[in-house]
Protein backbone atom coordinates (compact mmCIF):
# COMPACT_ATOMS: atom_id res chain seq x y z
CA UNK A 1 0.00 0.00 0.00
CA UNK A 2 1.48 2.94 -1.53
CA UNK A 3 1.99 6.12 0.90
CA UNK A 4 1.60 9.96 -0.47
CA UNK A 5 -1.56 9.42 -2.69
CA UNK A 6 -5.55 9.73 -2.65
CA UNK A 7 -6.97 6.34 -3.29
CA UNK A 8 -10.16 4.40 -2.47
CA UNK A 9 -10.04 1.29 -0.58
CA UNK A 10 -13.25 0.31 -2.52
CA UNK A 11 -11.17 0.44 -6.02
CA UNK A 12 -8.33 -0.84 -5.12
CA UNK A 13 -10.37 -4.39 -4.21
CA UNK A 14 -13.13 -4.68 -5.73
CA UNK A 15 -15.15 -7.39 -5.38
CA UNK A 16 -14.72 -10.58 -8.21
CA UNK A 17 -18.24 -12.42 -8.95
CA UNK A 18 -18.96 -15.43 -6.62
CA UNK A 19 -16.16 -14.61 -4.40
CA UNK A 20 -14.94 -13.71 -1.00
CA UNK A 21 -11.72 -12.00 -0.99
CA UNK A 22 -9.30 -10.67 1.81
CA UNK A 23 -6.02 -9.20 1.74
CA UNK A 24 -3.97 -8.19 4.82
CA UNK A 25 -2.30 -5.08 4.96
CA UNK A 26 -0.79 -5.12 8.36
CA UNK A 27 0.10 -7.83 11.29
CA UNK A 28 2.31 -7.02 14.39
CA UNK A 29 2.09 -7.67 18.00
CA UNK A 30 -1.77 -9.72 17.45
CA UNK A 31 -3.15 -6.57 15.51
CA UNK A 32 -4.25 -7.03 12.05
CA UNK A 33 -5.30 -4.77 9.27
CA UNK A 34 -7.38 -6.23 6.31
CA UNK A 35 -9.01 -5.16 3.25
CA UNK A 36 -12.15 -7.38 2.25
CA UNK A 37 -14.46 -7.77 -1.12
CA UNK A 38 -17.44 -9.59 -0.78
CA UNK A 39 -19.64 -9.93 -3.85
CA UNK A 40 -23.48 -9.84 -3.54
CA UNK A 41 -24.86 -13.19 -2.00
CA UNK A 42 -21.61 -14.14 -0.89
CA UNK A 43 -21.13 -15.11 3.07
CA UNK A 44 -18.11 -15.17 5.98
CA UNK A 45 -19.66 -18.25 8.21
CA UNK A 46 -20.12 -17.42 11.92
CA UNK A 47 -17.17 -17.81 13.79
CA UNK A 48 -16.13 -16.99 17.66
CA UNK A 49 -13.57 -14.71 18.28
CA UNK A 50 -11.10 -13.96 21.28
CA UNK A 51 -10.33 -10.40 20.08
CA UNK A 52 -12.05 -7.04 19.26
CA UNK A 53 -12.70 -6.65 15.37
CA UNK A 54 -13.44 -3.38 13.96
CA UNK A 55 -15.45 -3.27 10.85
CA UNK A 56 -15.64 -0.44 8.49
CA UNK A 57 -17.76 -0.56 5.43
CA UNK A 58 -16.16 1.64 2.18
CA UNK A 59 -19.37 0.65 0.41
CA UNK A 60 -21.96 -1.50 -0.66
CA UNK A 61 -24.29 -3.48 2.30
CA UNK A 62 -23.37 -6.53 4.62
CA UNK A 63 -25.18 -7.92 7.19
CA UNK A 64 -24.08 -9.73 10.29
CA UNK A 65 -25.63 -11.10 12.96
CA UNK A 66 -28.86 -9.21 11.33
CA UNK A 67 -27.92 -5.56 11.57
CA UNK A 68 -26.94 -4.06 8.52
CA UNK A 69 -23.77 -2.05 8.08
CA UNK A 70 -23.70 0.57 4.64
CA UNK A 71 -20.78 2.85 3.88
CA UNK A 72 -19.87 4.95 6.50
CA UNK A 73 -20.72 2.93 9.31
CA UNK A 74 -18.81 0.66 11.61
CA UNK A 75 -19.01 -2.28 13.89
CA UNK A 76 -17.13 -3.46 17.16
CA UNK A 77 -17.62 -7.65 17.60
CA UNK A 78 -18.41 -9.14 20.41
CA UNK A 79 -15.82 -11.48 22.27
CA UNK A 80 -16.76 -15.25 22.25
CA UNK A 81 -20.01 -15.06 20.11
CA UNK A 82 -20.44 -15.96 16.70
CA UNK A 83 -20.56 -13.25 14.43
CA UNK A 84 -20.99 -13.84 10.54
CA UNK A 85 -21.11 -11.30 7.44
CA UNK A 86 -23.26 -11.49 4.27
CA UNK A 87 -22.88 -9.48 1.34
CA UNK A 88 -26.45 -7.37 0.40
CA UNK A 89 -25.05 -5.70 -2.12
CA UNK A 90 -21.36 -6.35 -3.38
CA UNK A 91 -19.47 -4.77 -0.64
CA UNK A 92 -15.67 -3.52 0.22
CA UNK A 93 -15.04 -3.06 4.18
CA UNK A 94 -11.95 -2.83 6.54
CA UNK A 95 -11.54 -5.22 9.45
CA UNK A 96 -9.32 -4.41 12.25
CA UNK A 97 -8.62 -6.57 14.89
CA UNK A 98 -7.36 -5.14 18.06
CA UNK A 99 -5.07 -8.00 20.03
CA UNK A 100 -7.38 -8.54 23.60
CA UNK A 101 -4.27 -6.76 25.66
CA UNK A 102 -4.99 -3.30 26.61
CA UNK A 103 -7.25 -3.26 24.81
CA UNK A 104 -10.16 0.11 25.12
CA UNK A 105 -12.94 1.20 24.03
CA UNK A 106 -14.80 4.69 24.04
CA UNK A 107 -18.01 4.45 26.20
CA UNK A 108 -20.25 6.36 22.97
CA UNK A 109 -19.70 3.00 21.20
CA UNK A 110 -21.31 -0.67 22.48
CA UNK A 111 -19.91 -4.06 20.81
CA UNK A 112 -22.48 -5.48 18.36
CA UNK A 113 -24.18 -2.16 17.84
CA UNK A 114 -24.12 -0.03 14.40
CA UNK A 115 -22.53 3.22 14.61
CA UNK A 116 -22.00 5.86 11.94
CA UNK A 117 -18.73 7.45 12.13
CA UNK A 118 -19.49 10.74 10.58
CA UNK A 119 -21.89 11.17 13.63
CA UNK A 120 -19.35 10.15 16.07
CA UNK A 121 -18.15 13.94 16.61
CA UNK A 122 -19.87 16.97 15.72
CA UNK A 123 -18.44 19.97 14.69
CA UNK A 124 -18.02 23.41 16.52
CA UNK A 125 -17.07 26.72 15.16
CA UNK A 126 -12.91 27.66 15.81
CA UNK A 127 -12.34 24.02 17.32
CA UNK A 128 -10.86 20.68 16.15
CA UNK A 129 -12.66 17.53 17.85
CA UNK A 130 -11.36 14.21 18.15
CA UNK A 131 -12.18 10.74 19.57
CA UNK A 132 -10.21 8.05 20.14
CA UNK A 133 -13.03 5.18 19.50
CA UNK A 134 -10.92 2.35 19.94
CA UNK A 135 -6.84 1.52 20.83
CA UNK A 136 -4.59 -1.29 22.21
CA UNK A 137 -0.92 -0.54 22.81
CA UNK A 138 0.15 -1.24 19.32
CA UNK A 139 -2.75 0.44 16.93
CA UNK A 140 -5.47 3.37 17.66
CA UNK A 141 -8.92 4.06 15.42
CA UNK A 142 -9.89 7.88 16.27
CA UNK A 143 -12.57 10.06 14.51
CA UNK A 144 -11.79 14.11 13.98
CA UNK A 145 -14.38 17.17 12.71
CA UNK A 146 -12.23 20.23 11.64
CA UNK A 147 -14.17 23.41 11.82
CA UNK A 148 -13.27 26.20 9.24
CA UNK A 149 -10.21 27.13 9.45
CA UNK A 150 -8.64 24.80 11.64
CA UNK A 151 -6.19 21.97 11.01
CA UNK A 152 -3.63 20.44 12.58
CA UNK A 153 -0.03 21.85 12.15
CA UNK A 154 2.96 19.53 10.33
CA UNK A 155 4.31 16.54 12.43
CA UNK A 156 5.49 13.19 12.60
CA UNK A 157 3.98 9.84 13.48
CA UNK A 158 5.63 6.91 15.46
CA UNK A 159 4.01 4.49 12.78
CA UNK A 160 1.97 4.29 9.65
CA UNK A 161 -1.14 5.71 9.36
CA UNK A 162 -4.38 5.49 7.19
CA UNK A 163 -7.31 8.57 6.33
CA UNK A 164 -10.89 7.62 6.16
CA UNK A 165 -12.33 11.18 4.69
CA UNK A 166 -15.91 11.32 5.89
CA UNK A 167 -17.24 14.58 5.52
CA UNK A 168 -16.57 17.47 3.37
CA UNK A 169 -13.09 18.25 2.27
CA UNK A 170 -9.50 18.96 3.17
CA UNK A 171 -6.05 19.27 2.14
CA UNK A 172 -3.33 16.97 3.43
CA UNK A 173 0.33 18.38 3.05
CA UNK A 174 2.75 15.42 3.10
CA UNK A 175 6.42 15.99 2.54
CA UNK A 176 6.18 18.79 0.80
CA UNK A 177 3.18 18.27 -1.44
CA UNK A 178 -0.23 19.07 -0.90
CA UNK A 179 -3.79 16.87 -1.65
CA UNK A 180 -6.96 17.52 -1.27
CA UNK A 181 -8.91 14.91 -0.07
CA UNK A 182 -13.21 14.41 -0.08
CA UNK A 183 -15.23 12.16 1.14
CA UNK A 184 -15.33 8.26 0.18
CA UNK A 185 -11.04 8.73 -0.19
CA UNK A 186 -8.20 7.25 1.21
CA UNK A 187 -4.42 8.67 2.35
CA UNK A 188 -1.72 7.00 3.96
CA UNK A 189 0.93 8.27 5.79
CA UNK A 190 3.96 6.24 5.94
CA UNK A 191 6.24 6.08 9.43
CA UNK A 192 7.70 9.41 10.42
CA UNK A 193 6.48 10.92 7.39
CA UNK A 194 6.06 15.04 7.95
CA UNK A 195 2.34 16.21 7.25
CA UNK A 196 -0.51 18.30 8.46
CA UNK A 197 -4.26 18.67 7.97
CA UNK A 198 -6.27 22.01 7.17
CA UNK A 199 -10.10 22.19 6.56
CA UNK A 200 -11.26 23.01 3.38
CA UNK A 201 -14.82 24.64 4.64
CA UNK A 202 -15.66 21.39 7.34
CA UNK A 203 -14.47 18.25 7.47
CA UNK A 204 -14.25 15.52 9.26
CA UNK A 205 -11.98 11.99 8.79
CA UNK A 206 -11.26 9.06 10.49
CA UNK A 207 -7.66 8.19 11.74
CA UNK A 208 -6.53 4.61 11.75
CA UNK A 209 -2.86 4.87 13.62
CA UNK A 210 0.00 1.96 14.43
CA UNK A 211 1.97 2.58 17.10
CA UNK A 212 4.92 1.09 16.69
CA UNK A 213 6.94 2.98 19.21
Amino acid sequence: MQSGRIFTITAENAPLKGCTVSREVYNRSGSHIAYYSLDTGTDISPESYASRKLLLVSSGRINTCSRSLSAGEGIITPVNEPFGIEAVSSAVYTEITFDSGGFAMNDSVKAGEVFSLAELVPYQDGRVISMDVASNPSMKFAVMSFAEGTGLSEHAAPGDALIFALDGEGTIGYEGKEYRIKAGENFRFAKNGRHYVRAEGRFKMALLLTLEG
